[in-house]
């Protein structure tokens, strides 16, 4: 049923009247951010016209139809033959297909293609769902844009993609996009809490990082997260209260160590992060505003005895290096440089 799935009360209210109406388009298209269950809302359409019971036109969730659709086997990652097929559900109409490293191999475009013109098995229709569809190639987007163009009238085919406006004009044009937001972040906490038992504290923190992804916010090693926290908000108080280089220096050889070396990214990223709430505290706004609201008081501290061009520099700084990452650059020495500007703002 679409009420156990979380946020997106516009699409859901869609979803339940073009079911009333016996109007599911052939070919649609979910797009929004990663994490947010595009992929869960595909399936539970799907459910809706292959349930055997449905409860208002929405899937019971509990017949056996419901529950062998949404199970499937992933291939291994390094199965190249078996991402060449489309991986069907332990039901015989619902299918997936899933990239290959970074690319939906064309042959599986092609095998959707001849299976879309199958009578549905089981149900009154087939449904099949193109995972990460801004990774095809030109060769599988030609594939593909043939089957939209004369779809089998019992078929549906979704895509999913983070970046729609990557696939190619011509498939958007035969699919009726549906957009998906970002979910608030109290339905995260609260799913969070209640339903991954995550304490009130963790709840909170990997709610606020997850920039509305509930795949994000699950994926958060939030004891991770703080002590690499930790580190960053040990360069800010070198920055702001100390000024002390040497250890600027320090922190720099220590992000890019062995231990850290997988990090390094994610821990620029953690302070930007830090950067943008003491910013936010110093243009006076609520503490709940912040991502790392456990930290108010002092990041609010910090926020004294910084200027709001400051820390726009630094940003800015921070981003420039992010950049860079596009070539092969020394990192050691980058983050040396960085931190050296930052110090003389």
């Amino acid at each position: 049923m679409f009420s156990k799935l979380i946020g997106n009360e516009r699409v859901k209210d869609f979803f339940r009247r073009i079911l009333a109406a016996e109007r599911v388009p052939n070919a649609l298209l979910f797009a929004g951010t990663d994490g947010i269950g595009k992929k869960e809302f595909a399936l539970e359409l799907a459910k809706s016209l292959l349930c055997r019971a449905p409860k208002s036109l929405e899937a019971c969730g509990e017949c056996p139809a419901c529950a062998r659709a949404a199970r499937f086997v992933l291939p291994k990652a390094d199965d190249k033959d078996s991402h060449k097929k489309i991986i069907f559900s332990e039901h015989a109409d619902v299918g997936m297909i899933v990239p290959y490293n970074r690319n939906i191999l064309v042959d599986a475009i092609r095998e959707l293609a001849k299976e879309s013109y199958f009578r549905p098995y089981e149900a009154n229709a087939r449904f099949f769902i193109v995972d990460d569809a801004d990774k095809m190639n030109d060769a599988a987007s030609n594939a593909l844009l043939k089957t939209l163009e004369e779809p089998a009238p019992a078929s549906h085919i979704i895509l999913i993609s983070s970046r729609p406006d990557s696939l190619l004009q011509t498939i958007r044009s035969r699919c009726q996009t549906i957009r998906f937001a970002p979910i608030e972040t109290d339905q995260i906490r609260g799913f969070l809490r209640h339903v991954e038992n995550f304490s009130d504290e963790d709840a909170e923190l990997a709610a606020k990082l997850s920039a509305g992804s509930i795949g994000r916010s699950l994926a958060t090693d939030v004891e991770k997260f703080r002590g690499h926290r930790d580190s960053m908000i040990a360069v800010l108080r070198n920055l702001l209260v100390r000024n002390d280089r040497a250890t600027l220096l320090q922190s720099a050889e220590e992000m890019n160590d062995l231990k850290n070396k997988d990090s390094y990214e994610n821990n620029l990223e953690i302070l930007l992060t830090l950067i943008r709430d003491v910013w936010t505290l110093r243009l006076g706004d609520d503490a709940d505003n912040i991502i790392n609201s456990d930290l108010a008081p002092e990041l609010r501290q910090l926020a004294e005895n910084a200027t709001t061009n400051m820390l726009s520099a630094w940003m800015g700084e921070i981003e420039l290096l992010r950049e860079s990452f596009v070539v092969n650059i020394n990192r050691k020495i980058a983050t040396d440089g960085l931190f050296m500007r930052m110090a003389a703002y």
